[in-house]
């Protein structure tokens, strides 16, 4: 071959084939594909593989197609050049974006893929992590938060190693203060808007109102009286309220619900004056009496002095229970201090103003053993009232330590009336009137000086109680006994006495151990 044709030769074999070197981008066309590969002619010496699963839609690849590739390999192990058509994209995306942001910039993305510790995000092509702790995404559903596209601030830019990290933190935090600064130049006294619940305390509940949040007091949720917020909102909830006040440096918001509606407290004194009869729902039950509502946001009270006229230690947790529906009369209403006052008993005819002609004194009735104190028993009469028996009136002789060692609860007794009182509901009975005062036959059987043996009852520290037979005790005073001789008595020895002195109107009889 003549030179001038191998010089044509070479020079025909340039113009045709070009050097090309790894890490470069090119053109190339798409001259055949099949289900792993497509062949991409570069113009060079031989053809290039791309895998097909770099084409985002392998249905509409075609022949002649002309795309960039990125050479990642001139000649593998199998002697073929390995193209890439991703990270062509890549590298075109970073020399595109590389030198138009910087650090704290912010840009759009979309993010793709969770993967761990944060996500991956799309920026023009480019791949960028977002780490979990910058993403201001907690609690976001994962495909809510796929559907969208995102602003982001750069955090950490190194172009030379092609590493972005994104912060989504610093964007909605700005988001938020704009709107807080929006909302804050919009608020006013009086105003009413929309919020959500999205705290619940003993005192009341925090309503975000769309970048600031309100306090509604326990107080300011409703008019009648709730024991807990948790009673009227839930989180979550969406509710109207009304701005009560505000404090922008302070960053405080008071907020009204009950003042939505109108009080039920103002016309309170037309629609309940004294002495109406109405219907009303129990609604707490407390020992000392019971609240009822009588109309939505309307209570009173239902004092246990004014359930009965009959009973007088009334225990209303006994006789009522939340829900329960009663008939109750007004007695009394407070419109400043949202108070009002409930009888059930004024309903009824007061059978006190008939006590003293149904209880004669002196007369004998009967009844029935309610309950004790340490002074007495209360007995209830036929006509439902009750007495009490004083613990000095159960015993003409006898010394009473209570009132339980004469009678029992539920017993039947006969007791005389020995006074009534309707103004003051009280009735006193006697159970000893019913026997002939023994005193002066006492006197008569005991007269002063006389000897005996008695019964020891009780030792105490003041003296020593003897029985000088079934009905008569006394006292022998540690005055009147050996100090010796009385540590050592137990109940049931005999003790020498004497006679010394017989009160008949005290109803006392004095002994003496000093004989």
């Amino acid at each position: 071959m003549s030179e001038n044709k191998q010089a044509l030769m070479e020079e025909m074999y340039q113009n045709t084939f070009r050097d090309i070197k790894e890490g470069e981008i090119v053109k190339g066309t798409v001259v055949a594909f099949n289900e792993k590969e497509a062949v991409v002619d570069i113009g060079f010496k031989s053809e290039g593989f791309v895998s097909v699963e770099e084409f985002r839609n392998v249905e509409n690849l075609e022949v002649d197609t002309e795309i960039d590739v990125l050479i990642e390999s001139i000649e593998d192990d199998d002697g073929r050049l390995i193209l890439s058509r991703l990270k062509a994209e890549k590298l075109r995306g970073w020399m595109k974006i590389g030198d138009s942001i910087n650090e704290g910039d912010q840009i759009e993305g979309r993010i793709v893929k969770q993967v761990k510790g944060g996500f991956i995000v799309d920026i023009q092509g480019v791949e960028a992590f977002l780490p979990m702790s910058l993403s201001a995404f907690k609690g976001v559903p994962a495909e809510e938060i796929m559907a969208n596209k995102y602003t982001f601030t750069v955090a950490k830019l190194n172009k030379a190693r092609r590493n972005l990290i994104l912060s989504r933190r610093e964007v909605v935090q700005k988001e938020r203060d704009m709107v807080r600064d929006k909302l804050w130049g919009e608020l006013e006294k009086g105003q009413k808007r929309t919020g959500t619940v999205k705290g619940i305390t003993d005192f009341g509940a925090f309503i975000d109102l769309g970048g600031v949040d309100g306090l509604l007091h326990i107080t300011d949720m409703s008019w009648t009286r709730i024991n807990h917020p948790s009673e009227i909102v839930s989180i979550g909830d969406k509710i109207e309220v009304l701005i009560l006040d505000y404090d922008q440096s302070g960053s405080k918001v008071s907020l009204g619900l009950k003042q939505i509606v109108s009080n039920p407290w103002d016309d309170i004194y037309e629609k309940y004056p004294t002495g109406t009869r109405t219907k009303g729902r129990v609604v707490n039950v407390m020992p000392y009496g019971v609240f009822v509502e009588i109309e939505k946001g309307i209570e009173g009270l239902l004092h246990s002095s004014e359930i009965t006229w009959q009973k007088k230690l009334v225990n209303p947790q006994e006789m009522f229970k939340v829900g329960d529906e009663i008939d109750v009369q007004i007695i009394n209403v407070d419109k400043d201090s949202k108070r009002i006052s409930l009888s059930m008993k004024q309903l009824e005819e007061n059978p006190w103003q008939d006590a003293v002609g149904q209880y004669k004194v002196n007369s004998s009735v009967k009844g029935s053993v309610r309950g004790f104190t340490d002074y007495g028993a209360f007995v209830e009469l036929s006509s439902g009232l009750e007495g009490m028996i004083h613990i000095s009136d159960m015993s003409w002789t006898r010394k009473i330590n209570h009132p339980q060692d004469v009678l029992e609860k539920g017993q039947e007794v006969e007791v005389v009336v020995l006074a009534v009182d309707p103004d003051n509901r009280k009735i006193n009975l006697g159970l000893k009137q019913l026997s002939e005062n023994p005193w002066p036959s006492i006197a008569e059987k005991y007269p002063v000086d006389t000897e005996m043996d008695a019964e020891v009852v009780l030792n105490s520290n003041f003296g020593v109680f003897v029985k000088l037979d079934d009905e008569v005790e006394a006292l022998v005073y540690s005055s009147e006994i050996d100090k010796e001789k009385a540590d050592a008595l137990q109940p049931g020895d005999k003790l020498r006495i004497k006679i010394i002195k017989v009160d008949v109107d005290q109803m006392k009889i004095g002994v003496s151990a000093k004989i």
